[in-house]
């Protein structure tokens, strides 16, 4: 898969989302926000990786991934 990658919505931890370079968004139509990134997925998984998290799962919903992480 190549980005871009969500990896978040609004009430994830500022930091991690300025970590990985995300930028907030609102997509016409939703109503919540969520956090993004153009990096793909690998890159991501690799950055979360350092910061202590592991893959606990992995699905595919429709033509959306998901991945489900715990840190340690």
């Amino acid at each position: 898969e190549v980005g871009p990658t969500m990896v978040g919505d609004e009430h994830s931890d500022p930091s991690l989302m300025s970590f990985l370079g995300a930028t907030k968004r609102n997509v016409l139509g939703n109503h919540f926000w969520e956090y993004y990134v153009n990096d793909a997925p690998r890159i991501v998984l690799n950055k979360l990786e350092s910061c202590g998290y592991r893959v606990v799962s992995m699905t595919g919903v429709g033509q959306t991934l998901v991945w489900c992480l715990h840190k340690e």
